[in-house]
C-alpha cells in the first residue's frame, strides 16, 4: 500500500498534465479557426529549381515564433522534402498534408537558431515568410545535411520578389538620389529652384 499511493500519484499528474496539454492545443485549433486552409497544391508542377531533403519544423505567426499554428496540421513537425518550382514553393511531408507557398505568396527567406519549441546551432533552419491568406507566417525547414542549406537559401533568396531584392540591397539608394535632388537647390517661393534655372534667373535680374 506505500508503494501504492506514490504511484498512483504519479499517474495522475501524467493525466492531469496530458489534459492540461490537449485542453491547450484544443483552445489554440478553436482560436485559429478563421485562418485560411492551405492552397491546394497543383496538379502540375514543373521541374524543381533545387530540392532538398529534411524536416518541417512548424508554422507560426510571422515575427513570433512562439505563436505555432495547430490548424490544417501545420502543428505537425514531420520529415520533409523542400522543393522550389516556377510556381512556387512545396513541402512534401511525411504523414501530414503538404505545404505549397504560391509563388506570389512568398516573401522571403532566412536562417534562425530555432523557433517553437526546436532549437539547433546558429542559422541552423531556413525559415520562410510568406502570407497563409490574409496571415503572414514564418515557416521553419531543417535540411538533413548540412551541406545542403546554403545552396538551397541560396535559391530561395533569388525565388523572393524582385521588390525585395532591390529594396534590400539598395536601402538608401531612393532617399539619397531625392536628396540628391533638393536638398542642396534653394528654394524661392515655396519652390525648388535647379541649378539651370537659378542661372536664369540670376542673367534676368542682371539684364
Amino acid at each position: 500500500m506505500a508503494r501504492l499511493f506514490p504511484t498512483l500519484l504519479a499517474v495522475a499528474l501524467v493525466v492531469v498534465i496530458f489534459a492540461l496539454l490537449w485542453m491547450g492545443w484544443r483552445h489554440r485549433l478553436q482560436r485559429q479557426a478563421g485562418i485560411a486552409p492551405l492552397p491546394a497544391v497543383p496538379q502540375q508542377l514543373s521541374a524543381p529549381l533545387a530540392s532538398a531533403e529534411g524536416q518541417y519544423v512548424v508554422t507560426t505567426t510571422e515575427g513570433d515564433w512562439l505563436d505555432r499554428l495547430a490548424v490544417h496540421g501545420l502543428g505537425i513537425r514531420s520529415n520533409a522534402v523542400l522543393s522550389v518550382h516556377p510556381e512556387g514553393i512545396l513541402i512534401s511531408r511525411s504523414g501530414a498534408p503538404d505545404v505549397f507557398i504560391p509563388k506570389d505568396s512568398y516573401g522571403s527567406a532566412r536562417t534562425e537558431s530555432g523557433m517553437a519549441g526546436k532549437f539547433v546551432e546558429r542559422d541552423g533552419l531556413i525559415v520562410l515568410s510568406w502570407r497563409l491568406g490574409g496571415h503572414p507566417v514564418d515557416t521553419g525547414f531543417r535540411t538533413r545535411q548540412a551541406a545542403a542549406k546554403t545552396p538551397l537559401l541560396t535559391m530561395l533568396t533569388d525565388f523572393a520578389p524582385i521588390a525585395n531584392h532591390s529594396a534590400a540591397n539598395h536601402p538608401a539608394a531612393n532617399h539619397t538620389a531625392d536628396n540628391g535632388a533638393t536638398g542642396n537647390a534653394p528654394v524661392v517661393n515655396g519652390t525648388v529652384v535647379n541649378e539651370t534655372e537659378q542661372a536664369d534667373t540670376g542673367k534676368n535680374e542682371n539684364d
